[in-house]
Formats: structure tokens, sequence, C-alpha cells
């Protein structure tokens, strides 16, 4: 079989040492582990007793902890290193696993999703610069691709997998969870053999919080990519907090292994959607996937009018789509564009506004639909949404700096386009 040299690295005693499809494979399952309580949590809620407000909070105890993790520590790996960086994220991972198996009450299922939000506060911006840096200059595209879809990818397969398990065996609560654990063992077992891409890791560096702070040279891109996701972001919250809720009370389907596949669906469209994003190009695929993205929202809307669980099926299709059209396209032209000791701080600073945009519409949706009912809320968020992702890729399409690629006279650039 031939081996391609950027996806593993011979050590210096010969043996063979991963590379970024492996790093790919980590991020995959850290952030599977996520998204596993999303199909359990009418379980959670029969069991324990909270309100839908309640399944929103929950939700967002994880995102805040993922902004708080990279606003404070999102630069962290650029010094310490990737893959230090990595094996703390699945051992928080691990820990999170451990609090829900261990669930009495709503206090253990805060704690499980605070430590899961740190998790994949780490992983956003250390594992996605260690997929990147793997590769080498002339395999930018597939390592491009291989950390977006990661991402995504493992976002999706949490909840099917946790659906399944939980509607065809006898520990819908637990099973999930040991499976994760298993998974996150293969995983640091395999982040201990990659290579270190940082080329002089600091032994326990000193916190140096970063906020928000983003280099000159990528300001021109940042923030009609940075709206992109946020808008996007806040389609995929709307799924993984408040779809399956919507599909047992208005649709009556209290199937988890049918809530879990609704989830899988907006997610596996989102890869799908990157993969065209090279073909589009990324200066096209941010206008082109916000509108797609807009076209999926209303579907979405219809589907909460009809009570049709095919229209909403179909939203998280075209809504995911264009989410990963603009989602892949938005972390290429900022990651390109990023100069590389920032470069971790820089993707981190991006998904700080963009988990903004998974957390913050989200509990707006559970407080409403406290008052007004799930549906006039989910159809409230909807509206704004739209609103949001079309100013964003109108945005993108009249102030986004010209292509490198396009302008008179400029030699191709293999990094500007995943």
């Amino acid at each position: 079989m031939r081996v391609n040299i950027h996806e593993c690295t011979r050590k210096a005693d010969g043996r063979w040492r991963p590379g970024y499809v492996a790093a790919a494979l980590v991020f995959a399952i850290g952030m599977a582990g996520t998204t596993l309580p999303t199909p359990l949590y009418g379980l959670y809620q029969e069991q324990i007793g909270f309100t839908e407000l309640m399944v929103t909070v929950v939700f967002a105890v994880y995102a805040v902890a993922v902004i708080t993790v990279l606003l404070v520590v999102g630069n962290y790996s650029d010094e310490s290193g990737r893959r230090p960086v990595l094996l703390c994220a699945l051992a928080l991972s691990a820990a999170s696993a451990g609090c829900f198996l261990l669930e009495g009450g709503l206090p253990l299922l805060f704690a499980g999703r605070l430590l899961s939000g740190c998790a994949a506060g780490l992983l956003s911006g250390a594992a996605t610069a260690a997929v990147i840096e793997l590769a080498g200059p002339g395999h930018r595209a597939r390592a491009g691709f291989a950390a977006t879809a990661a991402n995504m990818g493992g976002l999706g397969c949490g909840p099917l997998l946790s659906g399944i398990l939980a509607q065809y065996t006898p520990w819908p609560l637990t099973l999930p969870f040991w499976v994760h654990l298993g998974l996150v063992t293969l995983a640091c077992g395999i982040t201990w053999l990659l290579p270190e891409t940082v080329a002089e890791p600091k032994r326990r560096p000193p916190l140096k919080p970063q906020g928000l702070s983003v280099p000159p040279e990528v300001k021109g891109v940042f923030l009609p990519a940075s709206l992109a996701a946020f808008a996007g972001f806040a389609l995929l919250g709307l799924f993984t907090a408040v779809a399956p809720s919507f599909a047992s009370r208005t649709l009556g389907v209290h199937n988890p292994a049918v809530s879990g596949a609704v989830v899988f669906s907006v997610f596996l469209a989102s890869t799908a959607g990157q993969s065209l994003t090279q073909r589009v190009g990324a200066h096209l695929a941010l206008p082109v996937g916000c509108g797609v993205l807009v076209v999926g929202l209303l579907l979405v809307a219809s589907s909460l009018l009809a009570e049709s669980l095919l229209l909403l099926v179909l939203g998280a299709l075209c809504g995911g789509t264009g989410q990963g059209l603009a989602f892949r396209a938005a972390l290429t032209l900022i990651s390109g564009a990023a100069p590389a000791q920032h470069r971790g701080g820089t993707i981190s600073a991006f998904f700080v506004v963009a988990y903004g945009g998974i957390s913050l519409p989200v509990v707006g949706v559970g407080a409403m639909a406290t008052w007004l009912g799930l549906r006039q809320a989910g159809l409230i968020f909807a509206g704004c949404a739209v609103v949001l992702a079309a100013c964003a890729g109108t945005y993108a399409a009249r102030r986004l700096p010209p292509d490198p690629q396009l302008q008179p006279g400029s030699p191709p650039a293999a990094s500007s386009r995943f």
C-alpha cells in the first residue's frame, strides 16, 4: 500500500509515527464526546425533572466553558506545544464522561457539561492547528478538510452513537459514556505518538489570556468570516439543544435513535458542504454558504409551522450544507492569513465568536419557549438567524478582501484555498 509521507512520519529509530489523519481522528473523538448527551436530555428530564429552559441552560454551560477556555488559554498551544494541550483536552473529556456515569441530579450534569466545554475549547484551536501543520505545504487542501470534517463529523457522530445505544441497549444513560471512555483511551495513545509541530515548545509557559486579539494581517477577513460562523453555529445550536425536544413534543417522535439521526444529519450535511468549498473557492464559498444557510433556516421555520419531520430533515440538510461551506471557507481564510506563531490563538479567537452563536441564541430560545411555547420560540429564532445570515453573506460578498490568486500577476498560493 502506498503511504503518503505527510500522513505519517518516520522516527529516528525507524518506526512510523501518525500524521494529520491520525490527528483528525483524535479531534473527531474529542468533539463526539461533547454532543453525546444531546438525544438523552429527554430521558434526563423524565428522571430528574426540569424544564425546557433548563435544558438550554445546561447546554449553554458547555458553550460558556468553551468560550472561557478559548479566551484564557486559546493561544497556549502556540507556546507549550500542540500535543500536551491535546492530552489535557482528552483528560477533561474523560472526566466529563465520568460525571455523566455518576449522574445523580443537575449538579453533575452541569459539571459534565462544564468539563466537556473546557475540552472542546482546548481542542478547537490546538487540534485544528495540529492537523494543518502536520500535513505540510503540499497537502494543505486535504488537511484543511480533515480538520473541519473532524470537527463537524465528530459533533455529528456523538448524538448518533448515543441515540442508537440509548434506544437499542438496556443501559441508555451509561453505555454511551463507557464507549466514549474507550475511544478517549485510544485517542490518548494516538496523541502520545503524534509529532510535535511547535518548533520550540516551552515547559509550563505562563498563562497569557489573549481576549479577542487578532493579528493585524488577519483583521480584513476576520469580521466577515466570524459573522458567517456565528450564524452557522446558531443553526447547529438549535439542532443540538432544541431539535430533539421539538421532535418528541411536537412531532411525537420519542425514539432517541431518530432524534440522534436528525441531529447527525445537520452535521453530515455540514461535512458535505465543506467538501465543496475547495471547488467553489473560499472567497466565493463564504457568501454562497450564507445564502444556502438562509434557505435551510426557512425550511426549519416551515417545519415548525407544518409540524413536518420531513421539512425539519430537509432544513437540517440544506442549512448544514450552507454552514459547512461558510465554516470551512472562513477557517481557510483565517488560518491562511494568520502567521504561524499566532495561528492557534487566531483560530481560537474565531471559535470564540462561533461558539457565541451556538450558545446565546439557544438560551434565548429556551427562555422564550417557557412563555411562548417551543414552536413560537423556534420561529422567532429562525427569523433572527435568517437576517443575520443574510447580512453576513452580503457583507462577505461586498467587503471581503479579494482573493490574491485572482489578482493579475499573483502566483498561486497553496495555503489560501483548502
